[in-house]
């Protein structure tokens, strides 16, 4: 594998703890921006709604771009951006680096995974985007509590400063590893779009808005169903959440392996794992063991299905290689905005933590839904061809 895709991991690793990192320190950031905690929370909708409008708008706008310059320009406003959030005392300014953020970190994601399949063999590419998006992970399992911890003991200025230090540093990786020049064909916008045009591409981006919902249920109440429900103590959701952290690691790294060889089946058995654990979590929320070895599953079936949902885009539209994984971000961001919201209402309505598992299981049967449809799709005959006479090769 290039050491290139490494370095296009690492640089989602520094991005995505931003991504992250303001779950744990909303009560840090509502105090001294003197605000409440639900509109310190939007800042995290923020963000969620810059990578949903960045991703295939700076594919589009950076299309005939050098890949590398177009990563290292949006790494460079990311790192603005966190300086300037780092030091203002405005609500409303942070709220802008927010988005400003999230919408080039959207464009970096589109680019890095295009410039990691040009990277590698057709047969690698699953591996490659395990690797790409295994940089997220590690976000999840090391970039989100060393964020809470630095914000809680140095402020969470502190925390906007470490990840501007840590992208700033993967510039220099982009700068010495991606490489520098122009691609050899022109990129065609007419031909990106008319690859998109195709009914199987957007079931794939269903299915990958649905799974990433089916998980994203569950997680993002996980603390408060441990605290709860489950009845845990504060001092062991970190170590729940790091197991969770452990799982979605070791799922991605199978999921890399099996992505490219058998995508479908990968698919079939991440999203269906998905759905019993859900339901499992739903009816054991109430007792510690089951639900801290339901935590790891979550985390191993939820990113088992990454690699392929990120690769398959390529193979389902490959005269789009940017447009195509562009909306596919957008893809994963609806997602992650759509499962915390079902969420939400189902909490407020007074269905308990629990529910929120059961609704992760009903979003997943959907998605297997959409990996059915397609698949039967996939499985028409080509139409046939009536003609009376046959052409005639000339020599």
């Amino acid at each position: 594998m290039p050491f290139a895709v490494y370095i296009l991991g690492l640089s989602i690793f520094a991005q995505g703890t931003s991504e992250l990192m303001l779950s744990g320190l909303l009560t840090e950031l509502a105090a001294d921006l003197g605000v409440s905690i639900p509109q310190a929370g939007l800042l995290i909708s923020a963000f969620a709604l810059g990578m949903l409008i960045g991703a295939p708008v700076l594919a589009v706008a950076t299309l005939r771009f050098p890949r590398r310059n177009a990563l290292l320009a949006f790494l460079a406003v990311f790192v603005g951006a966190h300086v300037v959030g780092a030091l203002t005392s405005d609500y409303w300014v942070l709220f802008a680096t927010r988005a400003v953020g999230a919408f080039v970190y959207a464009g970096f994601w589109s680019v890095a995974a295009t410039t990691a399949i040009g990277l590698v063999p057709a047969n690698a590419r699953g591996k490659a985007m395990s690797i790409v998006a295994g940089g997220l992970t590690i976000a999840t399992v090391v970039g989100l509590p060393a964020g809470t911890v630095i914000g809680q003991h140095l402020g969470w200025r502190a925390a906007f400063w470490t990840v501007a230090i840590m992208s700033a540093l993967a510039m220099l990786g982009v700068l010495a590893k991606i490489p520098a020049g122009r691609a050899t064909t022109t990129p065609d916008l007419r031909k990106e779009l008319r690859s998109i045009n195709n009914p199987r591409l957007w079931l794939s981006y269903s299915t990958t808005a649905l799974a990433t919902a089916a998980l994203m249920v569950s997680f993002a109440y996980l603390g408060a169903l441990l605290s709860q429900t489950t009845g845990l103590t504060d001092g062991w959701i970190p170590i729940v959440l790091v197991v969770y952290g452990v799982g979605s690691f070791l799922g991605i790294v199978v999921g890399g392996r099996t992505a490219d060889a058998h995508p479908i089946r990968t698919l079939y058995v991440g999203i269906t794992g998905l759905i019993i654990t859900s339901v499992l979590l739903a009816l054991t929320a109430e007792h510690p063991a089951p639900v801290v070895a339901l935590t790891f599953l979550l985390g191993a079936f939820g990113f088992g299905t990454n690699p392929t949902l990120n690769s398959r885009v390529f193979n389902l539209a490959a005269d789009g290689p940017t447009l195509a994984p562009a909306f596919n971000v957008s893809s994963f961001n609806v997602g992650i905005t759509l499962g915390p919201w079902l969420g939400g209402l189902a909490i407020g309505a007074d269905l308990g933590y629990a529910s929120v598992a059961w609704i992760g299981a009903a979003i997943g049967l959907a998605a297997l839904g959409t990996v059915t449809w397609e698949q039967l799709m996939n499985r028409r005959p080509a139409p046939t061809l009536t003609t009376t006479k046959q052409p005639q090769l000339v020599h």
